[in-house]
């Protein structure tokens, strides 16, 4: 009863271990061949077909078969110990000449006769049953498919199946054989599920561990560097150290040769003293004798003579007569000398007195130099004011009178209101410009076709066209949004390749690229017309200008730059990310972002800050300054700094042609040296962009060609060229930013 309650699982109970023998039911042949039925009981006789089976066994199954093996020991040792009143038999039990052991225990059978027995079970044939399962196994084996992945799991069916043959015949021991069997299948089923879920971690750790050893060299790599130069303080320290050794040793023997000194110093005081104390005790004695014969010479004085003490007292008449003569000379001798501790004073005096005196002394020549150069310069301003003023007066005596702008709100389409906006803080000059473009834009809308420029080559390859090009009649604002379509194209193309393009041809590659080969000439028409009239209009004329070759595409991009800065300052004083500022804060920003700027300039920014703005302590909306309307028309902000940016670059090549003056052509030398001396602290790099912009085509050697000064200074203002550090005595009111 026990060992029904205990009776382990069977195949059929364990899913994981069934449904992988399923899976592979579907590879084995459809009809089996069922083994016969066990003719014989002997425990031995399965031994051995079992040890036969293990030979030419796949791993994975000789743990199965092993493990049969000592399952028939243990039931042919059970078998003995019940079969007391009779005789059991070694394998195979039908074999011819088998030896039968009477009223014997296996383990004291006799040694002569071993041997015999071992060499008659050696030639014992085969149990039939046992060539049943091999050439069962052998033809299982054989209409499997062993080229698959799964070759092995198909080569452990057979194995499995035999087992399960071995179970069913196998009565007594059938539910322990079946347990062992089912969990060796959970277990091998374990095991594969586990091995599949650690393969994607093979790679993985290979993976890290490469990560790993890159990391560990370019570490070591790394750290070679500071190890060598560790070592190198290492050294450096050791040698300081003993150094610093041989100098205490060497101090240690100074303080015990001064400590010596010292203890015999201290002996010779203390002599000294004691011989002082004796010398005091000597005198006060002999003081002492002495006042005792003074008291008795004054008792014998009473009876000396008075001629002795006449002559006596004029004695010492004539001796104080000669000492005070003696002291009269001193005192006319030495009556101007004066002590030495009052000499020396009055000696350190006179020193700090001299160098004040020689301090002022320059200080009066430096301030006579400025005065000298003061008074020449006002004689020039003088010279200047009269000039201009007798200018002045024959400009007035010719001059026409001033037009009245407002006039032209009747003509220009918006009326007063938009011609305010366009003449708002512009000169008559300008004025005109705005004019003048009004009036094109008006004729240009009215033009139907343009004339073709031709097919040659001085024609601009974005222009090169036979015959007439219809106008698309664009608007401003049309311009403006593709002329910064194309802008934001370039600039991407230019990131993405890692280098500069020629704005031409990408200009003609758009065109082509968004509105075909046959349109482009015609877009590429109206753009151009359009920005040539429109020399008012910020994006227009900066774009014309590049394009045509009359400035070089860096301005474009240091203006741009140059606002990016000024925000990114703004943003940084703005804490709290409200976007406005400050009248102070909005200043300090300005003069962080630009410390080369004169006062005069920055200030002009703040007032341009605070354009439109009711009062002087309103919050100032920094991010509105460098809005632009539909028409591309910067606030009043960045148009001045736009202003001041050409401003300082025309002022600092000023600089330049005033140093260049008496020079009508300059060497590339000549031209360095005079840059180093307008700008101290312009670096190499930058001094050479501006060289090769000054001598773009002098090869390798720029300093062989020579240019006339006048082309160098066009090419430089062209190219964009700006002062990079404080002018010469100037210090931080220089008048541009640093780059």
């Amino acid at each position: 009863m026990a060992a029904g309650r205990s009776t382990p699982r069977s195949s059929s109970e364990t899913p994981d271990c069934q449904t992988r023998v399923n899976s592979l039911k579907y590879v084995l042949p459809k009809k089996r061949k069922t083994p016969p039925a066990f003719k014989t009981h002997d425990p031995y006789e399965f031994t051995q077909v079992f040890v036969t089976l293990a030979r030419d066994t796949c791993p994975s199954a000789k743990l199965l078969i092993w493990l049969l093996v000592v399952c028939s020991l243990l039931f042919s040792f059970q078998s003995f110990q019940l079969s007391a009143r009779g005789c059991w038999s070694t394998w195979p039990a039908f074999a011819s000449g088998q030896t039968v052991l009477r009223n014997h225990k296996p383990c004291c059978a006799p040694a002569d006769s071993q041997p015999s027995n071992h060499q008659a079970l050696l030639a014992t044939p085969k149990p039939k049953y046992l060539e049943q399962l091999e050439s069962h196994l052998r033809k299982e084996l054989q209409s499997l498919d062993l080229t698959q992945k799964n070759s092995q799991e198909l080569k452990l069916q057979p194995y499995r199946e035999i087992f399960e043959f071995f179970i069913n015949n196998f009565k007594t021991y059938k539910p322990l054989l079946s347990a062992i069997k089912n969990e060796y299948e959970v277990t091998l089923a374990h095991q594969k599920k586990t091995i599949r879920a650690l393969e994607p971690l093979k790679a993985t750790v290979a993976t890290i561990s490469e990560e790993c050893t890159r990391q560990i060299l370019a570490l070591q790599e790394k750290e070679k560097d500071e190890i060598s130069t560790l070592k190198h303080e290492k050294q450096r320290l050791l040698k300081l150290i003993d150094d610093m050794r041989e100098e205490m040793c060497s101090l240690q023997t100074q303080v015990e040769h001064l400590q010596t000194s010292v203890a015999k110093e201290y002996a010779r005081y203390l002599d000294e003293r004691d011989a002082r104390k004796l010398l005091l005790v000597r005198l006060n004695e002999m003081l002492n004798e002495r006042v005792d014969t003074t008291h008795h010479q004054g008792e014998d004085v009473k009876g000396e003579d008075v001629v002795k003490l006449t002559l006596a007292l004029k004695v010492a008449r004539q001796d104080l007569t000669r000492t005070q003569v003696k002291l009269n000379q001193t005192l006319a001798d030495y009556g101007d000398v004066v002590p030495r501790k009052d000499f020396e004073s009055l000696e350190k005096k006179y020193s700090d007195l001299l160098e004040e005196m020689t301090a002022l002394q320059n200080d009066f020549e430096q301030l006579q130099q400025e005065h000298k150069t003061l008074v020449e310069t006002h004689r020039e301003t003088a010279e200047e004011r009269d000039s201009f003023g007798a200018e002045l007066q024959r400009i007035q005596h010719n001059h026409t009178p001033r037009p009245n702008w407002p006039k032209c709100s009747e003509v220009i389409p918006g009326g007063a209101d938009r011609w305010g906006c366009l003449a708002e803080g512009k000169s008559s000059d300008q004025l005109v410009d705005v004019l003048l473009e009004e009036i094109g834009t008006a004729v240009l809308k009215e033009i139907d076709v343009f004339p073709g420029w031709g097919n040659s080559g001085e024609v601009p390859a974005y222009l090169r066209h036979e015959g007439e090009v219809k106008n698309k009649k664009l608007t401003k604002r049309d311009v403006v949004n593709i002329l910064k379509d194309v802008w934001k194209e370039k600039i991407a193309l230019e990131q993405q390749a890692g280098k500069r393009s020629s704005l031409p041809e990408f200009f003609l590659g758009y065109l082509q690229k968004k509105y075909g080969n046959a349109a482009a000439m015609e877009w590429s028409y109206t753009l151009y017309e359009n920005m040539r009239l429109c020399r008012s209009n910020h994006v227009l004329s900066s774009f014309y200008n590049i394009l045509t070759g009359k400035v070089g595409e860096e301005q474009y991009h240091g203006q741009n730059q140059l606002i990016s800065n000024l925000q990114t300052a703004l943003a940084a004083c703005d804490s709290s990310d409200s976007g406005f500022l400050t009248g102070a804060q909005f200043s300090v920003a300005v003069r962080e972002a630009f410390p080369l700027k004169r006062k005069e300039s920055i200030q002009e920014l703040v007032d341009a800050s605070r354009h439109k703005l009711d009062d002087a302590d309103s919050l100032i909306n920094y991010m509105s300054l460098f809005e632009e309307d539909e028409e591309g028309n910067p606030k009043p902000f960045a148009a001045k700094l736009r202003s001041q940016y050409i401003r300082e670059q025309q002022e600092y090549l000023g600089q330049l042609k005033d140093k260049l003056r008496d020079l009508t052509e300059v060497k590339a030398d000549d031209l360095k040296a005079t840059f180093r001396t307008i700008d101290p602290t312009i670096d190499a790099q930058t001094l050479d962009t501006y060289i090769g912009l000054a001598y773009p085509a002098g090869g390798e050697e720029p300093a062989e060609g020579v240019v006339p000064v006048e082309t160098a200074l066009e090419r430089l203002l062209a190219g964009n060229a700006r002062q990079v550090g404080p002018s010469p005595g100037e210090g931080s009111t220089a008048g541009s930013e640093g780059e």
